[in-house]
């Protein structure tokens, strides 16, 4: 929870600090932007590991291989990175950018589940046969 608060109360501080600035100098606003995002998912990259390490312990106590879980989380992934630089793009009032970095986004996470949708296919053809 305390975390949390130091997140916002940072993105407040950056946003209220990117009003001001964009007003003359709107592409260090974008910057300043950039710089937040980063500094708070730096902060916040240690937990992710821990919900990971987490996921990879439900698996295995599920009895899910990591052949299934290794998708997911790629395309998880891509989602999240996805969503991030679209939203830059439109701060940066780039919306043909972000239009195609969401389109590339949803192509590679589809190559990314590739081998979940591959191994259900396989799971199909042996229950048909």
């Amino acid at each position: 929870m305390s975390q949390m608060i130091m997140v916002a109360g940072g993105v407040l501080v950056a946003v209220v600090c990117g009003t001001v600035v964009r007003k003359q100098t709107p592409e260090i606003a974008l910057v300043l932007a950039i710089c937040a995002t980063t500094a708070v998912m730096l902060a916040v990259s240690g937990e992710l590991g821990e919900v990971v390490a987490f996921i990879q312990h439900l698996a295995q106590a599920g009895g899910i291989s990591q052949e299934l879980l290794v998708p997911v989380m790629k395309a998880t992934g891509i989602a999240i990175i996805t969503r991030f630089a679209a939203e830059f793009c439109r701060d940066a009032k780039e919306n043909g950018l972000a239009g195609t970095v969401e389109l590339a986004g949803t192509v590679l996470g589809l190559v990314a589940a590739m081998p979940l949708m591959n191994g259900v296919l396989t799971l199909l053809e042996d229950l048909m046969g």
